[in-house]
């Protein structure tokens, strides 16, 4: 039996992109395995996908995902290298952090068509954002690829030497937003507000906020029409400015490129 995708590995990421592929080609042209089972039993009630061998996988699948940790990504292709390189067509897809298309394609010992990837957590609500980079890949494979996963969210093509730089801002921002919402509760909270409304508007009007510079663009002038002369709103901005919020937050997303750089040595 043939499949359009396979997955190796399916974890919170991965099942997160099992979920949103389901929606576009149906469960039953989707194939995983993971080391744990119950990972791979919950994708089969929820999905319809099947459940196979990893060796099923890369003999069997067009794409194949990889979603194991960096450090067993060489010992994970090791072992299926010679069913991937008779796979006829077989397009591998890694969101292996830090682990570059030269790397997958040296590990594999054959120049199959890689596609890297770096999804956010967003992904298993469809609102990801997915940065990828390309090896080999014809422009037929990389629009059928962008099809498959449509559902996960928003995908950028960049250079592979800036996928580091480009995954320490979307890969990472998540954890600071949610710091950001959870910090914006407690002040509603302080204010008099219930827990659960707090949550609601803060939440909200992030979403919110979200949609308006994706629709509008540029955040400055989105701010500077919400902060009144002599207001209530610039009276706050200038407490995060007192505070060094700008800073704070630019310092955030270079550390994490630096400690991304860091643990690819």
């Amino acid at each position: 039996m043939s499949y359009t995708l396979g997955f190796i590995g399916c974890g919170n990421m991965g099942g997160a992109l099992v979920r949103s592929a389901v929606k576009t080609v149906g469960g039953e042209n989707i194939a995983v395995c993971d080391h744990d089972k119950k990972k791979t039993q919950t994708l089969v009630s929820e999905c319809g996908v099947w459940s196979v061998d990893i060796r099923e996988i890369a003999t069997s699948c067009k794409f194949v995902v990889l979603g194991v940790k960096p450090q067993n990504i060489e010992e994970t292709l090791g072992g299926i290298k010679e069913q991937l390189k008779a796979n006829a067509g077989v397009v591998v897809v890694s969101m292996a952090a830090g682990v570059s298309t030269r790397a997958i394609r040296s590990y594999i010992g054959a120049d199959l068509p890689v596609i890297r990837i770096m999804p956010n957590t967003p992904v298993a609500v469809g609102e990801g954002m997915i940065l990828y980079a390309l090896a080999g890949v014809n422009l037929f494979v990389e629009n059928e690829f962008l099809s498959l996963f449509s559902g996960a969210g928003k995908f950028d093509k960049l250079s592979e030497d800036k996928i580091d730089s480009g995954s320490a801002l979307s890969g990472c921002s998540p954890a600071f937003v949610y710091a950001f919402a959870e910090a914006l509760a407690d002040g509603g909270v302080e204010c008099g507000l219930s827990r659960e409304q707090a949550s609601l508007y803060a939440a909200q009007t992030l979403r919110g906020a979200a949609e308006m510079l994706l629709t509008y663009g540029h955040p400055a002038p989105l701010k500077d029409a919400v902060c009144s002369p002599g207001g209530t709103t610039i009276a706050g901005m200038h407490a995060l400015e007192k505070a060094g919020f700008r800073g704070a937050v630019m310092d955030a997303v270079t550390t994490a490129y630096k400690r991304t750089l860091e643990l690819k040595k």
